[in-house]
């Protein structure tokens, strides 16, 4: 099963490399990694997803809490929450294609960021699957390029992850 683990780091150098390192050291595989500042100077917010079993991923967590540089940990997938990913994707449009490819970046309520005689750049952002799905509709061939964020999410209601 997938897991969302949201993570509030102390913004310091060589967090990344002691988490990722745990990872590896585990032989346990990191599906995605986004790391951003948060509100508070000295914090890091860092989202990363994982799969495995309910045991393997209760391992990783009780690792992860052990390290120092980890100030505290949620695994959003335990309930409620929020997910998006963004997609850049640069695509060939030339001719009757251009049409076509503006239609289906309407229909997906993606946005073309970038024009040129011969290519398009469209942002995308939602559920992994409907990134996925806009990928699945593209015309064969017309992709030159695909740079995605990766998961990121948010607990649903109130409370949140803060100290």
């Amino acid at each position: 099963m997938r897991h969302i683990l949201s993570m509030l780091v102390e913004n310091e150098s060589g967090a990344l490399s002691r988490i990722s390192g745990l990872f590896s050291a585990r032989g346990y595989n990191i599906e995605s990694l986004t790391v951003a500042p948060t509100n508070d100077p000295s914090l890091s917010r860092m989202t990363l997803v994982t799969s495995g079993n309910d045991e393997i991923v209760e391992q990783i967590k009780k690792q992860l809490n052990k390290l120092i540089d980890v100030v505290k940990l949620l695994d959003l997938s335990d309930g409620p929450h929020i997910e998006r990913e963004m997609m850049l994707i640069k695509l060939k449009a030339a001719g009757a294609d251009r049409e076509e490819l503006k239609r289906l970046v309407d229909i997906f309520r993606a946005k073309i960021i970038d024009v040129t005689e011969q290519s398009y750049v469209v942002e995308l952002t939602g559920a992994s699957t409907k990134l996925d799905a806009f990928i699945q509709a593209v015309p064969e061939g017309l992709i030159t390029e695909v740079v995605r964020s990766g998961p990121t999410g948010i607990g649903r209601g109130p409370t949140g992850l803060t100290l």
